[in-house]
């Protein structure tokens, strides 16, 4: 009997070691994509950064009404990671441009530095981080409201709202890698790796206007 126990203890933690590999394999491609076409695309007009995030928006519905096809849906992920690098180039050209290059390296740093840390925080301690989820998705369309009544009205500074979108996205990354250790929760290792994903760009940004703001000064 203890030895049953015991098998079906350590079952999903080799199950959660593969499946993290796998997301952490893709997203990190993902990352490269996205720096790659952010790089080539500084200087792009706004109105085609809006356009790309749309089409990439279009791309993140299909990861999962094709996560059937292992195939398809990474090529739907990787072209979405292509678009958001579109997407956000012209902004990290402007911070160059504004602040310089070691900006965007030190937002980059940071955020890559913060994933390891929140990622190793929950394979490390035993609370289920899952359990904030509620939480986290309330956050998170307090966090889209707010911004698009301040996009209106300017009530709230860059600053403070970037603080705000790092706090939830923080939170955000905690219940998806609680996610990951718990064996995906029924999505694939693509879908979970979007997700990761999306957390590391949004805190980036935040860090990028947080480091870009403290560089004016």
């Amino acid at each position: 009997m203890y030895g049953q126990q015991q098998s079906r203890l350590n079952a999903p933690t080799v199950s959660s070691a593969s499946l993290l590999g796998q997301v952490l394999g893709i997203t990190g491609a993902g990352f490269l994509v996205t720096a790659v076409t952010s790089y080539l695309t500084q200087g792009f007009p706004s109105g085609f950064s809006l356009i790309a995030m749309l089409v990439g928006f279009g791309f993140l519905i299909g990861i999962s009404a094709t996560r059937r096809n292992p195939g398809l849906s990474m090529l739907m992920f990787y072209a979405f990671t292509a678009c958001e690098g579109i997407g956000i180039g012209p902004t990290i050209g402007h911070y160059v441009r504004v602040d310089g290059s070691a900006v965007v390296v030190q937002a980059a740093a940071t955020t890559g530095l913060g994933m390891l840390v929140l990622g190793s925080v929950v394979f490390l301690t035993s609370f289920d981080y899952r359990k904030l989820s509620g939480i986290a998705f309330g956050a998170l369309i307090g966090l889209v409201i707010v911004g698009l009544i301040s996009a209106f009205t300017h009530f709230l500074q860059p600053g403070i709202y970037a603080w705000a979108t790092l706090a939830v996205f923080t939170l955000l990354v905690l219940v998806d890698f609680g996610r990951l250790r718990a064996g995906g929760g029924g999505q694939t290792a693509i879908e979970l790796a979007t997700s990761i994903y999306l957390d590391a760009i949004n805190i980036f940004l935040a860090l990028l206007s947080i480091f870009g703001g403290r560089s004016r000064r």
